[in-house]
Order: C-alpha cells, then sequence, then structure tokens
C-alpha cells in the first residue's frame, strides 16, 4: 500500500477536500448524464433525484477508498456505481405505489448481483409498471461486478459483502411494505437475529442493517492490502453492528422532521423519548470506538467514527428539532475534540458552499 493512510484529522480533510471530493463529483457527473438519458420518465426522476439530493452518502462512503493504496481511484468508481444503486432503488421503494415486497425483492437482486462478478444480469423491474431505464441499473451493476472481478482478495471477503447487502436487501423490503405490515415483519425479522445481538432492539438492528460502510470498507481494503479470514471477520465485527448502527441511526435522528410529513418509516421514533435516545446513541458511540481498536489503521476508523458525528450533527435539519442544540452538546463531548473538529470545518465547508450557490 504505497499511499499513506492519514492519521490527523488535518491530513484527512485535506485529502478529501483535495483528492477525494473532486474525484466524487467526477463519477457522479457520469452517472448523472446516464440518468437524464433514461426513456421513462418516472424511473429518470428518481434516478437523477437520488443522485442530486443524497450525493453526500457518495462523499462519504468514498473516504474509504483512502484504504485502497494505489487503487483508490477504483475503489471510488465501486463506491459511487454501488452506493448510487442503493440511493436509486430507495427512491424507487419510498416513492412506489404498488407497496410489492417481491418486486422491492426483485429491485434488491441487484445489490447482490453487483458483488457476484459474471452473475447474469436480470430483468430487476420485472414486477413494475416503470421499467424502461436504457440500461442505467444494468450498467451501475456491470460496473461493480468488473472492478470486484479484478479483486485480489474477492474470495475472503465475498461471503461477509453478501450477508452485508443480504441484510440491506431485507430491511429495504419490510420497511417499504404497506404500513401496517412493517412492524411485524420487521420484529419477526429480528427475532431470527435476536440471539446474536441481545443489546439492540428490533429497530436498532434494523438501523445496523441499513448502512453500506461495511462493505465499502471491505472493498477499499481488500484493494489495497492482502487480507486473510481473521482480519475479514474482525472487520465485520467491527462495523456490524455498532459502526453501521451509529450511521443510520444518525442519518434517521436528523431526518425526523422530514420523515414524519412524508410518512415514511423513521426508526428514531420507537425511542421512549429523547433522553433515551440520547442514552443509545452515546451507547453506539462507545460500542463503536471500542470495536474498532482491533483493525488496522485503527486511528483511521476511529477519525471516520468521529467524522459521521461531526457531519451529522452539522446538518441544519439538527437545530430545527426540538432537542436539538443538547443533542449536539452531548454527542460531541462524548465523542471528543476529532469530532468537535470535524462538526466545525463541516459546517464552515457548507457556510462556503451555499455562499458560492447561486440564487435562481
Amino acid at each position: 500500500m504505497a499511499q499513506q493512510i492519514p492519521k490527523s484529522s488535518v491530513l484527512l480533510m485535506h485529502q478529501v477536500y483535495r483528492k477525494i471530493f473532486p474525484e466524487v463529483h467526477k463519477e457522479l457527473e457520469v452517472w448523472t448524464e446516464r440518468a437524464e438519458a433514461i426513456p421513462n420518465p418516472e424511473l429518470r426522476k428518481q434516478a437523477l433525484e437520488s443522485i442530486r439530493t443524497k450525493r453526500f452518502h457518495c462523499q462519504g462512503g468514498a473516504v474509504y477508498s483512502l484504504l485502497a493504496g494505489d487503487a483508490w481511484k477504483q475503489s471510488i468508481k465501486f463506491i459511487i456505481a454501488y452506493q448510487t444503486i442503493s440511493d436509486y432503488l430507495d427512491n424507487l421503494c419510498d416513492r412506489s405505489t404498488s407497496l410489492d415486497p417481491d418486486d422491492f425483492r426483485l429491485l434488491h437482486q441487484s445489490m447482490l448481483d453487483a458483488l457476484k462478478p459474471g452473475e447474469p444480469l436480470k430483468d430487476y423491474y420485472a414486477l413494475r409498471e416503470e421499467r424502461e431505464d436504457g440500461g442505467y441499473l444494468h450498467a451501475l451493476v456491470s460496473t461493480c461486478q468488473t472492478i470486484l472481478g479484478k479483486q485480489p482478495n474477492l474470495k475472503i471477503i465475498q461471503p461477509y459483502l453478501l450477508k452485508l447487502s443480504g441484510l440491506y436487501g431485507d430491511l429495504q423490503v419490510h420497511k417499504h411494505v404497506a404500513k401496517e405490515e412493517r412492524i411485524e415483519r420487521l420484529t419477526n425479522w429480528f427475532a431470527d437475529h435476536h440471539a446474536d445481538y441481545q443489546d439492540l432492539s428490533w429497530y436498532e438492528f434494523s438501523a445496523c442493517s441499513g448502512s453500506t460502510l461495511g462493505i465499502f470498507c471491505f472493498v477499499s481494503y481488500g484493494m489495497g492490502m492482502e487480507l486473510h479470514h481473521q482480519l475479514a471477520d474482525d472487520i465485520y465485527r467491527s462495523y456490524f453492528p455498532y459502526m453501521q448502527g451509529l450511521h443510520i441511526l444518525l442519518d434517521y435522528y436528523i431526518d425526523q422532521m422530514e420523515d414524519e410529513e412524508e410518512g415514511d418509516l423513521n426508526f428514531c421514533h420507537y425511542y421512549r423519548d429523547s433522553e433515551e435516545m440520547r442514552e443509545r446513541l452515546l451507547y453506539f458511540i462507545d460500542r463503536t470506538n471500542e470495536s474498532v481498536q482491533k483493525l488496522p489503521h485503527a486511528s483511521f476508523h476511529e477519525m471516520v467514527h468521529h467524522g459521521l458525528v461531526g457531519l451529522y450533527l452539522a446538518d441544519r435539519k439538527v437545530s430545527l428539532l426540538a432537542d436539538g442544540k443538547q443533542m449536539i452538546k452531548s454527542l460531541l463531548r462524548a465523542s471528543g475534540n476529532k469530532s468537535k473538529f470535524f462538526h466545525l470545518n463541516v459546517k464552515a465547508y457548507n457556510k462556503m458552499k451555499e455562499a458560492r450557490t447561486p440564487i435562481s
């Protein structure tokens, strides 16, 4: 691994702004151009909306490319394609009128197929009316397959990739069906896994399953260094459940008002009150920090963890929540100075972006 993995917050942010974000922008431009050519207006709308409104998912995920050494551009190419599938399908399921679990399952089969080089592409839209996407979803899946096909550690990491993607797909199916079915499906699903995750509630387990960070970590490490089975197992246990859970719980935390207006499922709504939610977020912060210590480059994974807290709490939506200011203060205090650094840095970056955006 010729490229050095940054060991300080300042060096990390320097590489993110100077190297990672420009490459992410370049890749997203490619997929935006493809999305604009989608024949079906509804599919085109959702593809473009998912890129426009969820760009920060790709930016955050692409930080893992720093683990890929000289293959960092290939890592970013994979991360952007895979995250774009995820965000696109989430939009399709969120705005679906059919509420058909078989449709959702078939759509998310694309995310499993993307992790299997050589797997034949399928008609992922077969169970819905809107089907003509001009090859957009197939192109995303093929891009991931091609990159993984050159992955020297594929045999070691693939079982973990498929496990994480399988959990993600299960979640997306259960959370997008008819409202009256969602809780029963999610609680029954969790019952099958409860013995292994007794410290989690059903909604926390669901949140842990909703992140792609573990997949990006595996793929990037697989490009940058030789992996063995024990290390692969350590990576899996370090990211699932706690790092991924922290990621998605923070995501749901900032989206509470928006999800209530849209009628979308939000796992933070199931906490008894804001105090219990705060205590559980602090628990996830503590367990995440503990779980990444066994990994190589532990300081990098700590920075990702601290960056998640700083990034999400810097979102302006937090200030609109009733307990927003108190939550920011409490979580930043628990996460330490690095989270405070990322928090201030992201706020400054967002203000700079707003200042540069022309008023239409």
